[in-house]
């Protein structure tokens, strides 16, 4: 089943669908790149658990896209209790200087919230999930909110209020419903989120996540955000690499693909992307390497010679 058809199921459809083989496929039909760890993965079958840890390119040939929750820094069971770590925010600086400022941020956040916990960075973004835009230049543009916003808003407020330790975060452009207190609520709030949806249907798609449903302006994901990126200095001409933890990722896991690059999953899970590390620790010792390369640090990875060795 294409990635693209998956969206009218549910998101327990969605990860059996992942599990079986052949089952979602992570890439387009004229692709031939094999998975490194899964000869078979040409049938179209998502990579398993076991993919490898990725290499380290040279940074002058990559553009690099980040997720920030679950990715850059641990999730926490309140979005607003989430700090990156120091460490983390000097790699990233000195990883700006050495891509040449080929990086971005890719999030379901507000704008507001990544410079809060990037500062002092003012890295480029697509903020909730590319309904927000901050190009290279600093220039913030964004789509106006879907009509049907206040409504949504309104109508999950409503149901919430009788599921405690379920709750609504506003996020400018669309809204999440978190269940991670009260898993067992899990599917009334899918249920209840797919049905406010479907009152909306020119509106909001939506998008299952860790413990979380949310509805976010129709046709705006972020495959079509690392896409918008790559047409534009420094990304274009580059091999892109797209890091995230979530099914929110797996979109960008995939145009990144389909223009010569990779994604790298942060955790454990079925996803499109052939690299994977263990969690944010682990991805910021690679990113470190990254900013600070030595010649034979690692593959150089181009659009003629993906996985070149």
């Amino acid at each position: 089943m294409p990635l693209h058809e998956a969206e009218n199921l549910t998101y327990f459809e969605i990860l059996n669908t992942m599990r079986r083989p052949g089952g979602l496929s992570a890439r387009p039909r004229d692709m031939s790149m094999q998975s490194v760890t899964d000869p078979s993965s040409a049938s179209g079958a998502m990579p398993s658990d076991g993919a490898q840890v990725p290499p380290v390119p040279q940074p002058g040939r990559v553009a690099l896209f980040l997720d920030l929750d679950g990715t850059l820094a641990e999730i926490r069971p309140d979005p607003g209790l989430v700090a990156i770590p120091h460490a983390t925010l000097d790699i990233l600086a000195r990883l700006d200087q050495a891509l040449d400022g080929a990086l971005a941020i890719l999030s379901g956040r507000p704008g507001v919230d990544l410079d809060r916990l990037l500062q002092p960075l003012a890295l480029p973004y697509a903020a909730g999930h590319g309904a927000e835009w901050r190009g290279r230049d600093g220039r913030v543009t964004q789509a106006p909110p879907p009509p049907g916003l206040p409504a949504v808003q309104a109508a999950l407020q409503a149901q919430v209020e009788h599921w405690p330790g379920v709750w609504i975060e506003a996020k400018g452009h669309g809204v999440a419903v978190h269940f991670r207190g009260a898993p067992e609520y899990g599917g009334r709030v899918e249920a209840a989120v797919r049905e406010v949806a479907g009152r909306h249907p020119l509106d909001f798609d939506v998008q299952p996540g860790k413990m979380v449903f949310e509805l976010r302006p129709r046709g705006v994901d972020k495959g079509q955000a690392l896409r918008r990126f790559m047409q534009r200095a420094p990304y274009a001409g580059r091999t892109p690499v797209a890091v995230g933890d979530d099914l929110t990722d797996e979109a960008a896991f995939i145009a990144a693909r389909q223009a010569g690059g990779f994604g790298i999953k942060i955790g454990a899970g079925p996803s499109a992307a052939p690299w994977r590390l263990d969690d944010p620790r682990a991805l910021a010792r690679w990113l470190e390497r990254l900013g600070t390369p030595a010649p034979e640090s690692g593959p150089a990875i181009s659009k003629e010679q993906p996985w070149a060795d």
